[in-house]
């Protein structure tokens, strides 16, 4: 309609959230449908978390709060961040948000003017570059190849960086590849951002305590103390502490950019929800043992994900270290004919028939930045990821 904003046209809806919602409906519909599109855990929030959000509300902490968050909770993202990470903040430097996707978007619409590129490497969570462009920024995608575990080497970020380069975002473990960096691979990589004093660096560090065999999480600030002053290091409580609902990110970084991103704020959501800063507050400062017994269950799932579509005809997975996705290549499969006669032209294509001929639902690598591929969440349960596994088995075993 020629009422709506240019802008709009720029981007698309989250492909992710799509395939979800398709996998819904079908249920709903009747059809034997197992979803392996949705990136949260199927782990309840741990009681206590729960317990103090309850609290809150019979407490009567139910009304607005400052734009970006509660001291309370400021503080306890300081002391997260130099307990887990080495990192010195003060409240000033944080904001709170709904969620890290406000997070992310308020920096870049808080910094980017049109022409402005940011770096991304590819496979890319799936909103990164549409909220580049809705900025008004230009994104810059620089594909990493699975040769190198879908991990971005040093010559391939010099290779994307140019003179209108603003922000290089960084994601690790990785969504859509649970790929994880070790210290080496960033310290290789923040060398080359130290020669491009330009570049500022957007960490997002969700995934940070789903890492598993002994991997250690690190961040670029921690790694390269030099980059302090341009690095925005984002997190949130979604994933480890299963609070995907609660919808609450946060991010710490320069004082000037930190105010810069409240005044976004606060003239479009205002404070996050005041319950669920509470109960942030717990799950911060609260006991941490659970979070290892989790990802003992996840690394049971993951490693039954691989070895059964590693199985499976034309496809090959490699073992991510962190995160709950694995991020299968079908190059073996492009090209292929269906039993009904459809041509596998591409991993959209592969996806949707999945779907339509066994019930299981994926997203499609090209929503990522990196094809022919498809992504798992291995979220759910051991039963449904047998299930699945095995009709993706027997969908492979039928393409000629």
């Amino acid at each position: 309609m020629s009422f709506l904003s240019k802008t709009l046209a720029r981007v698309k809806p989250s492909p992710t959230i799509a395939v979800s919602t398709l996998a819904a409906e079908l249920k709903a519909a009747g059809k034997d449908v197992i979803g392996l599109g949705a990136g949260e855990p199927d782990f309840n929030t741990p009681e206590n978390i729960r317990e103090a959000g309850k609290a809150a509300i019979d407490a009567g902490k139910t009304k607005y709060t400052a734009p970006d968050g509660i001291p309370e909770l400021k503080q306890a993202i300081c002391d997260k961040l130099l307990r887990d990470n080495d990192l010195t903040y003060e409240p000033k430097q944080v904001s709170i948000g709904t969620g890290g996707k406000q997070i992310l978007y308020n920096a870049l619409m808080a910094t980017l003017n049109p022409g402005d590129e940011v770096v991304i490497p590819a496979p890319y969570w799936v909103s990164y570059p549409d909220m580049v462009l809705l900025a008004g920024g230009e994104p810059v995608v620089a594909p990493a190849s699975v040769e190198n575990d879908y991990k971005l080497t040093a010559e391939e970020l010099e290779a994307a960086i140019t003179p209108k380069t603003k922000w290089f975002i960084f994601n690790s473990p990785s969504n859509p590849t649970g790929a994880g960096y070790t210290h080496d691979e960033l310290k290789a990589l923040t060398d080359v951002l130290l020669r491009h004093p330009h570049v500022w660096i957007m960490t997002d560090d969700m995934y940070e305590h789903l890492v598993y065999d002994g991997f250690e999480f690190a961040t670029p600030a921690q790694v390269e103390p030099a980059l302090y002053d341009r690095t925005l290091t984002c997190n949130g409580v979604s994933k480890a502490y299963a609070m995907t609902g609660w919808r609450i990110g946060y991010a710490a970084g320069p004082v000037e950019l930190i105010a810069a991103m409240r005044k976004i704020q606060s003239q479009s959501t205002s404070n996050p929800c005041s319950i669920s800063q509470w109960a942030s507050v717990e799950a911060l400062n609260g006991p941490q043992d659970y979070l290892a017994g989790n990802n003992e269950i996840f690394v049971r799932r993951r490693n039954l994900v691989v070895e059964m579509l590693n199985k499976a005809e034309g496809i090959s997975c490699p073992t991510p270290e962190g995160a709950f996705y694995v991020y299968p290549s079908i190059a073996d499969c492009i090209g292929k004919t269906t039993p009904n006669g459809k041509t596998i032209e591409n991993d959209e294509e592969f996806a949707k028939a999945l779907l339509e001929d066994k019930g299981v639902a994926v997203v499609f690598g090209g929503a990522f930045g990196l094809s022919p591929n498809f992504r798992v969440s291995y979220a759910t349960s051991d039963e449904n990821l047998v299930k699945a596994c095995t009709r993706i088995q027997e969908f492979c075993a039928s393409l000629k």
